[in-house]
């Protein structure tokens, strides 16, 4: 009995596993969320997600130190638009989301659901909302 509990606990935590891989192939992977600043967009752990003014429609120009602070929502090569989200291909070779034509972002001073605290950042930095 006991080694059947182990089996089985071991079995859930490969298909969550595997389910969280799968979910960057779809846009399925972003949520919306009430927030102290209004229902925003999140990735699948409750993340706010953000655009960013110096992007292009569906134009990523969010490289280096701006991704390692602003890393981009991931998406995957195969994965297909669905709707107001789109897949960009950036220069460097991966794949992003972007809702209505805008990359969007997580940051780095966020920690914790419902946290929007790169909302104006540098003046170019917004919760990307439904």
């Amino acid at each position: 009995m006991t080694f059947k509990a182990i089996i089985t606990g071991a079995a859930a935590l490969v298909l969550s596993s595997t389910f969280a891989i799968a979910d960057h192939h779809s846009a399925k992977a972003i949520k919306q969320a009430d927030t102290s600043a209004g229902t925003v967009l999140t990735n699948a752990a409750g993340l706010t997600l953000y655009t960013f003014d110096k992007d292009a429609d569906g134009v990523s120009n969010c490289y280096d130190q701006c991704a390692t602070n602003w890393p981009p929502m991931p998406a995957e090569a195969s994965s297909k638009n669905e709707g107001d989200f789109s897949v960009v291909k950036r220069k460097d070779g991966t794949f992003m989301w972007a809702y209505k034509g805008e990359p969007l972002y997580t940051w780095i001073g966020d920690s914790a659901k419902g946290d929007v605290t790169g909302d104006g950042v540098g003046g170019v930095w917004h919760i990307a909302k439904p």
